[in-house]
């Protein structure tokens, strides 16, 4: 597994680096977003570990445009904790996030959780081959590949990962709590409005209409669906 690592904190690389590459991981480095950009476009990366507040580009301006032409999974690094800067970091694309300071043991466990869930791409049984198809929305979970009325449409991992839950279990309503739980696969400290965010941008992508979904529904004061 090949991981990218940029941070303009040059020791803190150097202590990511040193664990991930204990844990048996391939790491890149680099220190500012136009590297972050330039790298990730150069190689082929498993995980982008990214920095918020970085020279040139700022971490969300890199994460933007990394999303333009890869879907590889991006945990944001960031000093702040308000919600609108985290939410923000989602809007942007990335997957998850970490505030800094954090402990290395809890970014090893969501390195290891964002790259086993990448990991369910890989064919392992007849049944994860066949295309699910709900109206003008498929997907396809073995090439973890989506369509909107024959149109491919590029969604990021945890994009993904919840559009692909929601189809599999359709009419069933799920609360942010719980979606956050059962998609996101380990014990979540972020704000349930980043499952708002993923289902607005599901929307926008998948829906014919965003602002009248015919199949991604929210279920006011429960949560959201799946119209069967």
């Amino acid at each position: 597994m090949k991981i990218l690592v940029v941070d303009d904190e040059k020791l803190l690389v150097k202590g990511i680096k040193f664990n991930l590459e204990n844990e048996g991981y391939a790491v890149d480095t680099g220190d500012d977003g136009e590297q972050a950009v330039s790298l990730a476009r150069a190689g082929n990366y498993d995980l982008i570990i990214l920095d918020l507040m970085m020279p040139k580009k700022d971490g969300l301006e890199a994460c933007q445009e990394i999303r333009s032409f890869s879907t590889v999974p991006i945990i944001m690094l960031t000093a702040r904790s308000e919600k609108a800067d985290l939410l923000l970091g989602f809007e942007s694309g990335a997957d998850d996030y970490i505030t800094k300071p954090f402990d290395i043991l809890e970014l090893k466990a969501r390195v290891r959780a964002m790259l086993r869930r990448a990991s369910l791409s890989a064919p392992a049984e007849a049944e994860t081959s066949s295309v699910l198809q709900r109206g003008h929305i498929s997907v396809d979970p073995q090439r973890r590949s989506a369509w909107r009325d024959g149109q491919p449409v590029e969604l990021t991992m945890k994009e993904f990962d919840l559009i692909l839950f929601l189809m599999t279990h359709p009419g069933k309503v799920y609360s942010r709590e719980s979606l956050l739980d059962l998609v996101w696969g380990y014990e979540y400290q972020g704000d349930t409005r980043t499952v708002d965010v993923h289902i607005r941008r599901l929307r926008e992508k998948l829906e014919l209409n965003p602002a009248q979904p015919a199949y991604i529904i929210t279920k006011w004061g429960v949560g959201y669906y799946f119209a069967d």
